[in-house]
C-alpha cells in the first residue's frame, strides 16, 4: 500500500490576546516525506486537548517541562495512533497501536524511540493519552494518600479530576470532596465518579462551603486550580496535611492573566504550625511512574473500578474549536479530537 505523501497539521497562527480563539490556529496541509532509516510513520486516531496549551502558546512562564509554541509552530501533545510503516529490524510493526507526543496532526513521522507501544490486551487504549496519570502521581508520590484520609480535589471536572475521585478511593481515602464551577458537573461527579461532595465556588463563600463539607479539615489536597480555592484549602488543612500542586487552572482559564502564572495567597504561618507540606508535582521528576501507572490503570479499567469520561470532538478541522471549548467550560472529563 502506498504511504501518504501529505499530512494535515494544526499550527499557531498568532499569539492570542487573552484566551485562545479558533482564529489563532490554522489547519494546514503539508508535504510529508517518506520515512527515513529508523523512522516510524503513524496515522493518529486521536489526540489530547489540554489546558497547558494556553501557557505554551502565550509565551509566558519559565522553567516549563515543554517548549513554548511560537507563531508558525505546530501544536503538540499526547496522541494515540496506528503504525503504517516501521523499520524491519525494530520492535514496531504496521497495525500496532502506539502513544506519542505528536498530536495536533493526522500523521506523525519520527524516530522509533519516540513511540510507546500499547499492550495488545490493554482494555481502553485511548485512556492512555488522558492526563489522569498526573493525578495518580500527585496522590501517590507527592501527597501519599493513606487509609482514612479526607481528600480534596480542586478542579474535579477536568481530565485529571474526573478520574482522581475514584483513584483516591482506591488508594484508601475515607472521604473525597471535589470542586467545580458547574452545578450540573457537580451532580455527575457525585453520582458517577466517586465523590462524596462537590462544592461549587460562587454564591456562598467557598471557605464556608468547605468547612461544612469537611468540618474536621482535610488531609490531602490535589490542587489543579490554585487561586482562592487553594487559599481556602490551606486554611482547612489538618495537622500533617499534604498538598500536591499539579495544575494552575486559575491562571490558565483567566482571560485577564497571561497564562503563565497563577498568583495565590497562602497562609505560610499555618503551613508551619501544622507541619503541612505543599509541593509541586511534574511527571518529569518521576520517570518510574508511567510503567506503574499503566499496569495499575489497566487492572482498574478491566475490573470496572475506574472510568474515563470523554468529551470527543470529531475531525482535525474542529480542533481549533475544541481548544476554545476547553476554556469556556463546555467540556467534561478528557477532551480529545478524534480523527
Amino acid at each position: 500500500m502506498a504511504l501518504p505523501t501529505t499530512a494535515r497539521v494544526v499550527r499557531l497562527a498568532a499569539r492570542p490576546a487573552g484566551l485562545p480563539t479558533p482564529e489563532d490556529l490554522t489547519v494546514a496541509e503539508e508535504a510529508l516525506p517518506a520515512p527515513g532509516p529508523g523512522e516510524v510513520l503513524v496515522r493518529n486516531r486521536a489526540f489530547l486537548v489540554f489546558p497547558g496549551l494556553r501557557t505554551l502558546i502565550s509565551g509566558e512562564g519559565s522553567g516549563l517541562p515543554m517548549p513554548h509554541i511560537a507563531p508558525g509552530d505546530a501544536l503538540f501533545g499526547p496522541a494515540l495512533g496506528e503504525v503504517l510503516a516501521a523499520p524491519g529490524d525494530g520492535p514496531l510493526r504496521p497495525g500496532d497501536l502506539v502513544t506519542h507526543s505528536y498530536g495536533w496532526r493526522d500523521l506523525a513521522l519520527a524516530e522509533a524511540g519516540h513511540f510507546t507501544p500499547v499492550p495488545p490486551d490493554f482494555p481502553e487504549p485511548l485512556a492512555l493519552i488522558s492526563a489522569a496519570s498526573a493525578g495518580y502521581g500527585g496522590l501517590t508520590r507527592t501527597a501519599e494518600v493513606r487509609p482514612g484520609d479526607v481528600v480534596l480535589v480542586l478542579g474535579a471536572a477536568g481530565a485529571i479530576g474526573t478520574v482522581a475521585g475514584r483513584l483516591a478511593r482506591l488508594l484508601g481515602a475515607a472521604r473525597v470532596i471535589g470542586t467545580t464551577r458547574s452545578p450540573a458537573k457537580a451532580e455527575r461527579l457525585t453520582a458517577e465518579l466517586g465523590y462524596d461532595a462537590v462544592l461549587v465556588p460562587g454564591g456562598r463563600p467557598f471557605a464556608e462551603q468547605l468547612a461544612e463539607a469537611a468540618p474536621d479539615g482535610v488531609d490531602v489536597v490535589l490542587d489543579l486550580v490554585g487561586g482562592e480555592q487553594l487559599t481556602a484549602a490551606v486554611d482547612a488543612a489538618r495537622r500533617g496535611a499534604r498538598i500536591a500542586l499539579v495544575g494552575a487552572l486559575s491562571g490558565q482559564l483567566d482571560p485577564e492573566l497571561p497564562g503563565g502564572s497563577a498568583p495565590t495567597v497562602i497562609d505560610a504561618f499555618r503551613i508551619c504550625t501544622l507541619g503541612a507540606s505543599l509541593r509541586g508535582f511534574t511527571l518529569l521528576d518521576h520517570p518510574d511512574l508511567e510503567a506503574e501507572w499503566r499496569e495499575r490503570f489497566g487492572g482498574w479499567l478491566r475490573a470496572g473500578e475506574i472510568t474515563v469520561p470523554w468529551t470527543p470532538v470529531t475531525g482535525i478541522d474542529r480542533a481549533p474549536h475544541a481548544l476554545t471549548r476547553l476554556f469556556t467550560g463546555d467540556t467534561f472529563g478528557t477532551t480529545v479530537v478524534e480523527l
